[in-house]
């Protein structure tokens, strides 16, 4: 499987997984408040918590995956399929509503294509509910029987070689692989398809866990940049600071992923650094009820349990100055100050991030009737919303869509509805979608009769003040 599979399966878990973000949040924050070791032991309260997370958690993530392959429909199909693992299973059942929703929905999609056509006028809606119905029902019997049983033999060993590596101490070796495919814009991959089901079934068990810890930690990241903050030269040591503030209040990593393209050999130190995080966290027996997303010191901290602040805060802090020590050795041998924009390509072409570039990049009309900008400002088309999509809907793309929104109100552009998104999530209400270039064709795709926009650096304010100027001038 070559990299841009893996990129590619990585996204389609994220965009089953981040829009239920806050679900998870709050049964992880029920957890660590009532259960009898919590902050407010509540019985009664307590009781919401296996409900959450055996059925709440995997059907809404079976929603989202059938919802991302044929809409509400194939989300309903899903979620009933769903059912059938989580009843045929006697662990929570994350890893198989990532795959029964997304199948669910492909079958009943397939269903349609066949039977749609022959459906008598008048008896769409009787035919559609029950085809539905009938095939979910066949899903969830399916489910039961061998998909559950199936995908809980599969966690078990997965769990048991991991427990094994927790037991053995060598659990920080994970960094060895999780760091570098951080790089590589493979955390979505690998936090969301292995740590995070795995983390949720120690926190039925242990009232937290470790995994949660692991790809989140802010430490690594945040002591490279404080390297280059140091001793860094040029644009790399003026824009350093700044990204690191970010990075680590707002949990946004992959704003650090071109300083260390700029200076491969700081994989090493992110390497160790994760380690040591890791370390830190197994000798103090630490760990969070929840995933903390986006990975930032702050919901690191509002996940974690009683008793585990310490653990929290000083795996981050042992990260981030070993990883500091290390990085700081590395940049201050470093004869040349580093190409940032060329590392910003770079990082782009692994999957998108930064770039200084300014330029409008607009695409070429397409053989799908796609507007062009140009033409819908000549044809003085009305641009009610603008939508800032990415991967997962989150991180760069709400920072774009905030900096636009400033830039409107300061234009007195109020009257413009400015959001961020996912690509998945992308509906007929956008008027124009601000995509990063390499994630254009995918908004094409899913929306190719619109006005897109390719744009390299989420927080180019000239970039925006063009758009809007343009916009603003042909009212």
């Amino acid at each position: 499987m070559n990299l841009d599979k893996i990129q590619k399966f990585g996204r389609y878990l994220s965009n089953m997984v981040q829009p239920n973000i806050g679900a998870f949040i709050a049964w992880g924050l029920i957890t660590a408040f009532f259960i009898p070791t919590g902050w407010f032991p509540n019985e009664t309260l307590a009781q919401l918590v296996n409900p959450m997370l055996t059925y709440l958690l995997p059907i809404l993530i079976a929603y989202s995956g059938g919802n991302m392959v044929y809409g509400h429909r194939g989300g309903v199909v899903g979620s009933i399929m769903a059912a059938g693992v989580i009843v045929g299973s006697s662990i929570p059942m994350f890893l198989g509503a990532m795959i029964t929703g997304p199948l669910g929905a492909f079958l009943i999609k397939k269903l349609d294509e066949i039977i749609s056509p022959k459906i008598p006028t008048g008896f769409e809606m009787l035919i559609n509910n029950f085809s539905a119905g009938i095939l979910g029902m066949i899903l969830a019997i399916i489910s039961l029987y061998l998909i559950g049983p199936a995908v809980e033999s599969v966690s078990n060993v997965l769990s048991g070689g991991v427990q094994k590596l927790v037991d053995l101490r060598l659990l920080p070796l994970v960094s060895i692989i999780v760091e570098p495919a951080k790089v590589f814009f493979l955390n979505n991959a690998i936090n969301h398809g292995v740590f995070s089901p795995i983390g949720i079934q120690q926190v039925t068990e242990a009232g937290k866990s470790i995994f949660f810890t692991i790809e989140t930690n802010p430490g690594p990241g945040l002591g490279v940049l404080l390297a280059y903050s140091i001793f860094g030269k040029g644009g790399s040591k003026a824009t350093a600071p700044g990204a690191a503030i970010i990075h680590f209040f707002g949990g946004i990593h992959e704003i650090y992923f071109p300083y260390i393209l700029m200076n491969p050999i700081l994989i090493v130190a992110l390497i160790i650094g994760g380690m040591s995080g890791i370390l830190t966290t197994l000798i103090l027996n630490g760990g969070l009820t929840a995933v903390p997303s986006p990975g930032s010191i702050i919901a690191m901290l509002a996940v974690t349990p009683k008793g585990g602040f310490i653990a929290t805060i000083g795996s981050v802090l042992i990260s981030a100055v070993v990883t500091f020590l290390l990085a700081s050795i590395f940049v201050r041998k470093s004869k040349a100050e580093g190409n940032l924009e060329e590392a910003i390509e770079k990082s782009k072409s692994n999957k998108n991030l930064n770039s200084n570039n300014a330029e409008i990049k607009e695409e070429t009309q397409s053989q799908t009737n796609e507007i062009s900008f140009e033409e819908a400002l000549k044809n003085k088309i009305k641009i009610n919303k603008i939508v800032v999509a990415c991967d997962a809907g989150m991180g760069s793309s709400a920072m774009g869509a905030t900096m636009l929104k400033k830039l409107a109100h300061e234009k007195g552009m109020e009257n413009i509805t400015i959001v961020n998104s996912a690509i998945s999530n992308l509906d007929d209400s956008a008027d124009i979608i601000i995509t990063q270039k390499s994630l254009t064709a995918l908004a094409k795709e899913k929306m190719p009769h619109k006005v897109h926009l390719s744009i390299n650096n989420f927080m180019d304010k000239n970039f925006y003040n063009e758009v809007l100027e343009k916009i603003k001038e042909n009212k």
